[in-house]
């Protein structure tokens, strides 16, 4: 009796369809950023970065599903000029003291075959949030040489219009259109 309801359990495991399995990645700090690029004076491009980005991956890409989440420490917007970046985070632009955290939540990945290739969400900056899509160039996932740990790398961008988050200053000269790019390596945790 013991014997058939063990092969009974056995038939009925093996002939249920397989859990889909959801890998956590959570985002290494000296390789993972946000960075940005705005025309200045329709002659240059002005580029910065935000040198404090975390994020959390989950993914199953056997089912093709799963989240992404972004916080980006508005404080740490570094363009190499110290007079500017001080600007930046001023009321006039990213309000930091107010606004501490630019963030981008996605349940909506997208794939094109095996390939991750974007992730549907809302931004949030300056507390308004809006919808945008991440294009992703690049997705790759394997173990660290060195620590043999799983990671994964992306690379994702996209671009936004500054004004529809309220960030209406510096217009004479800059640029409204603001190009966002996401570089992350991620260990699983």
């Amino acid at each position: 009796m013991k014997a058939k309801l063990i092969v009974i359990t056995l038939s009925t495991m093996l002939a249920m369809p397989a859990a889909a399995q959801s890998e956590v990645y959570v985002s290494d700090p000296p390789h993972t950023f946000a960075y940005f690029e705005v025309g200045h004076i329709s002659l240059a491009w002005q580029r910065g970065r935000f040198n404090k980005t975390d994020a959390k991956i989950v993914i199953d890409r056997a089912a093709k599903t799963g989240s992404i989440e972004a916080v980006i420490d508005a404080a740490s917007v570094d363009t190499g000029h110290v007079k500017r970046d001080e600007d930046l985070r001023s009321e006039r632009f990213f309000d930091a003291a107010k606004f501490p955290t630019i963030t981008f939540k996605s349940n909506n990945l997208r794939f094109k075959d095996d390939a991750l290739i974007g992730a549907d969400g809302e931004l949030t900056m300056m507390g308004v949030t809006k919808p945008v899509s991440l294009e992703v160039t690049f997705f790759r996932c394997g173990n660290h040489p060195v620590n043999k740990r799983a990671i994964c790398g992306a690379d994702a961008r996209t671009a936004i219009y500054r004004s529809e988050f309220g960030m209406k200053r510096g217009a004479a000269g800059m640029n409204d259109e603001v190009y966002i790019y996401i570089n992350i390596e991620a260990y699983k945790s």
